[in-house]
């Protein structure tokens, strides 16, 4: 079942295996989403704001995740430690996630449990008191966090990659942030980015398992009339973010980071495709045939046929209004000429001629597997709840997917190849 969401009404559905997915916009604008997956004693539930590091000014980068940080750090309410220690008691579990277009701040309890995570989350989301002391301590901590990312040769290459292919635009930051802007970051800016984003209008709240709609409903408005935000003002969600396709320039060419590794990692790739693109399912499945598992084409060419490199793959990236996609691999730093040239001509082969009937079945059943599989966790649905309401603007239940699935054809795949193989390419090198 594919349903839109209208951004400011009420609705119901029934979904995959008896699970119920219901959404509510609370008056004060706060979005609730819940599936309710019957026999499910555990709650996974995500309170998301629509912000991420591309949102950020320039004089507020790096605030987004260091936010993520410092939300743990104590509330009007609450101390660093009775925040650690609410979900330990319980057996549950927490934490939160930054990307480039929004952050979630999530736990996993049982059923029972689910008034104390709602507690405990809308404290933090509203009522976080960014302590000066607390963020200098967080500040020290995200400087190691990318000292430790700087020192990984896979993450320098993945970051300057999206550089490169994203030139110019805040999609292409890393998102916690560099080191000059973390060490420049005053609490002040911090705070302001917080007070703008952190409100009503832009709150989603997510939860899927053993959850109530109306019960969650009314604890979260019970905690948020307790919380420091000014919940008497009646407001309608915001917007959807803008999702028509945005062309952001490629830094074409060859770029070269220098790392004493003993390695090469390399990428070669272009513009992709945005999250809600209607290929967006032939696209996992043509990755599926050219760089994802053993079976792959670039696994078979580059490592069992030539034994070129140990790890090598494909991917893309997709946001509300852009994407890209790269071919990767990590060879020593003398065949990397040599494979760069066999990830291109894989990536062209697959653009011109179809794929075999035995590789689309083998990637069709790859897609079907991993999509009914990984939806079996309460915290998979809980995240595609707020996909579907913060990025697509759409609900499509399991056998809706696999049913656009088992439609694609071995021309889509060729077609969306070309898509790819179009872009202006990059290369992106690290090497001693």
């Amino acid at each position: 079942m594919r349903v839109t969401i209208d951004p400011t009404t009420e609705g119901v559905l029934n979904a995959d295996a008896g699970s119920t997915v219901r959404r509510t916009v609370l008056p004060s604008g706060v979005r609730v989403l819940t599936e309710e997956m019957p026999g499910v004693r555990s709650v996974s539930i995500g309170y998301w704001i629509a912000v991420g590091s591309r949102h950020e000014a320039d004089h507020q980068y790096g605030s987004t995740h260091f936010l993520e940080h410092l939300l743990f750090k104590g509330t009007q309410r609450r101390s660093t430690m009775d925040i650690a220690s609410a979900f330990d008691t319980v057996g549950g579990e927490s934490n939160a996630m930054t990307s480039k277009e929004s952050t979630c701040y999530y736990a996993r309890v049982l059923d029972e449990d689910l008034p104390l995570a709602v507690d405990v989350l809308t404290d933090m989301v509203t009522s976080a008191v960014l302590d000066p002391a607390e963020m200098e301590t967080e500040r020290a901590v995200i400087l190691e966090e990318l000292a430790m990312a700087e020192d990984d040769p896979t993450d320098v290459v993945q970051e300057r990659f999206a550089s490169q292919v994203l030139d110019g635009h805040p999609l292409g930051r890393p998102i916690g942030g560099t080191r000059e802007a973390i060490e420049a970051a005053a609490r002040d800016d911090v705070w302001a980015h917080f007070n703008h984003w952190y409100r009503p209008d832009e709150l989603v709240i997510t939860a899927a398992g053993g959850v109530d709609h109306d019960t969650l409903c009314r604890i979260v408005d019970e905690a948020l009339q307790d919380s420091r935000w000014d919940m008497s003002r009646r407001s309608a969600p915001a917007a959807l973010q803008a999702a028509q396709e945005q062309h952001i320039p490629v830094r074409a060419g060859t770029e070269t980071i220098s790392k004493p590794v003993e390695q090469a990692q390399v990428i070669l790739g272009g513009r992709g495709m945005r999250a809600g693109d209607e290929d967006r399912f032939a696209l996992t499945l043509m990755h599926s045939i050219l760089g994802a598992g053993m079976s792959s084409r670039l696994f078979q060419e580059i490592r069992e046929r030539r034994g070129l490199a140990y790890s090598t793959f494909s991917f893309s990236a997709g946001f509300t209004d852009a994407g890209y996609f790269g071919l990767y691999a990590g060879c020593l730093p003398s065949r990397v000429e040599q494979v760069t040239s066999v990830m291109a001509d894989e990536l062209e082969r697959i653009a011109t001629e179809p794929v075999t009937a035995e590789e689309l079945t083998r990637a069709k059943g790859q897609l079907r597997g991993a999509t009914v599989l990984g939806m079996e966790e309460t915290s998979a649905r809980m995240s595609r709840l707020g996909g579907a309401e913060l990025v697509r603007g759409e609900f499509v239940d399991i056998s809706d997917t696999l049913a656009e699935v088992d439609a694609i054809t071995a021309e889509d795949i060729t077609r969306v190849a070309a898509r790819l193989a179009s872009s202006e390419r990059a290369i992106t090198v690290v090497t001693p």
